[in-house]
């Protein structure tokens, strides 16, 4: 890996069109280039002067899940294997935050039924689970999941036997909650000749995109428009093609947003065949 990091820096010094960046949601390294001859080049010459082979693909889209709706899920983890058991068994309400939130914990636990001691369990066994998600193994966000009721033994309860039974109730509680899938969507800006706006507007509504407004710059256009991140992750060579090579965008994370219906099924599938998240 360090070879590679290596190699990777010294063609972003010979070629400053090329940018090289990790993906903190994915793990994975992305360069950025102005095209895919240059993709084809930059790892030919990966490969010639410094040793190091690579498989040039799309990056991964960094999908979040949440839930759309309220649920209640219970679950008792117990077992007997000889000597001392393991019990722990908790009553969980979980229930969609506003987007951007995150993820909130809380205990309403009367009369001891959880003792207190253990409800740092649960909430450990709830946020080891959040990474996780029932539809394509994407992190949980914008959830708030409260700790309701439950119940201990004297000898087999333990942390280990407590975060066990959050992490079994989430994961039940979640499918019982209507789970959606969340896509990061960009804002995109695109400047090109007035003879090509109509054509790269069409081209945006074919990706799913909006178009919020179009200004001159003289013989120019500025379209701008919030467009999902997984429908322009080659739109450098899309509107190349489109143009003639006459037009330039820039790109912006902007927010996520749920994953239309018609569409979710198609992406879960490939998720699920890819292994990606």
């Amino acid at each position: 890996m360090n070879k590679l990091a290596t190699a990777l820096q010294r063609l972003q010094e010979q070629d400053q069109t090329i940018h090289v960046e990790r993906d903190s949601d994915t793990g994975e390294t992305i360069m950025t280039t102005i095209g895919d001859a240059q993709v084809a080049i930059a790892c030919s010459r990966l490969a010639k002067t410094y040793g190091v082979e690579v498989v040039p693909q799309l990056p991964r889209v960094p999908y979040r899940e949440t839930i759309s709706g309220s649920a209640k899920a219970e679950y008792k983890h117990k077992k007997q294997t000889g000597g001392h058991g393991q019990y722990g068994h908790v009553v969980i309400e979980i229930a969609p935050l506003t987007r951007g939130m995150g993820f909130e914990f809380a205990a309403q636990v009367v009369g001891g039924s959880v003792p207190r001691q253990f409800i740092p369990a649960v909430e450990k066994g709830i946020n080891e689970t959040l990474p996780d998600g029932p539809l394509a193994h994407s992190p949980i966000v914008d959830v708030k999941v409260t700790l309701l009721d439950g119940s201990s033994h004297s000898v087999d309860s333990s942390e280990m036997a407590f975060k066990m039974a959050a992490s079994h109730a989430l994961r039940d509680g979640l499918l019982d909650a209507q789970p959606v899938l969340l896509e990061p969507v960009m804002k995109l800006k695109v400047h090109v000749p007035g003879d090509y706006v109509g054509d790269v507007m069409s081209d945006i509504s074919t990706k799913r995109g909006h178009v919020h407004g179009v200004e001159g710059e003289g013989r120019f256009s500025m379209i701008e428009a919030d467009v999902p991140m997984a429908e322009v992750q080659r739109y450098a060579t899309d509107l190349r093609a489109l143009t003639h090579g006459r037009g330039r965008f820039e790109l912006a994370f902007d927010r996520y947003v749920e994953v239309p219906a018609h569409v979710q099924e198609e992406v879960i599938g490939q998720l699920r065949g890819g292994g990606a998240n």
